[in-house]
C-alpha cells in the first residue's frame, strides 16, 4: 500500500489511559510526513533533470549526426578538389574528428554520472521506503503492546473488584461448631 504525505498527516491515532504523548506520536507523523515529501521532492527532481540530461544526450547525438554528415561532405569536397584542398580536408578532417571524439567522451562520462546519480537516488528511495516501513511497524508494535497493557490492566480491575467465593460463605465445620456452642453441648 503506497502511502502519501497526505495520508501520514491525516492518520490519527485512538487516545488511550495511559498511552503515548499524542503531541510527540503527531510530531512523529508529521516529521516521517515531511521527509517522505522531501524525498518525493526530490526523487521528482531528478526525474526533471533526467529528462534535460536525455534531452541533452540527444542534442550531442544530432551534433554527431550533423558532424559525420560534415565528414561525408568533407569527404566529397576533397574528391572534388583533391589537388588544391587535399591537406585541408585532412585537416578539417582530424579536427572533427577530435571534437567528435571529445563530445562522444564528455557524452559518455555525463551519461555514466547521471546513471550514477540514478541508483543513487533509487538507493535512497529504497532507504527511505525501508525506514518508513520500519517506522510503521514500529507504531504497529507499540500500539498492539498499549492494548494488550490496557486488557490487562482492565482484568485486573474486574479481579480486585470481585468478590472472592472463599471469603463470603463460612466453611461447613465453622458453621457446626456455632452451632454446638449455640445449643450449650460443646
Amino acid at each position: 500500500m503506497k502511502v502519501s504525505p497526505l495520508d501520514l498527516r491525516q492518520l490519527r491515532f485512538r487516545t488511550a489511559f495511559r498511552g503515548f504523548d499524542r503531541a510527540e506520536v503527531l510530531a512523529l507523523v508529521a516529521e516521517v510526513a515531511d521527509d517522505y515529501e522531501n524525498a518525493l521532492r526530490e526523487v521528482d527532481r531528478l526525474h526533471q533533470e533526467i529528462s534535460k540530461m536525455e534531452a541533452l544526450l540527444n542534442q550531442h547525438r544530432e551534433h554527431e549526426r550533423d558532424l559525420r554528415d560534415t565528414l561525408v561532405t568533407a569527404q566529397r569536397v576533397s574528391d572534388e578538389i583533391r589537388s588544391n584542398a587535399e591537406a585541408q580536408a585532412r585537416q578539417i578532417l582530424r579536427e572533427a574528428e577530435g571534437r567528435s571524439d571529445l563530445i562522444l567522451q564528455k557524452t559518455q562520462a555525463r551519461l555514466e554520472d547521471v546513471q550514477r546519480e540514478i541508483d543513487g537516488m533509487k538507493l535512497k528511495r529504497r532507504e527511505v521506503e525501508n525506514t518508513l516501513e520500519a517506522s510503521m511497524a514500529a507504531l504497529r508494535s507499540t500500539l498492539e503492546f498499549v492494548r494488550e497493557q490496557e486488557q490487562r490492566e482492565r482484568e485486573e480491575r474486574i479481579l480486585l473488584h470481585r468478590p472472592r467465593a472463599a471469603e463470603a460463605q463460612p466453611l461447613p465445620e465453622a458453621a457446626n461448631d456455632v452451632r454446638r456452642v449455640g445449643s450449650g453441648n460443646a
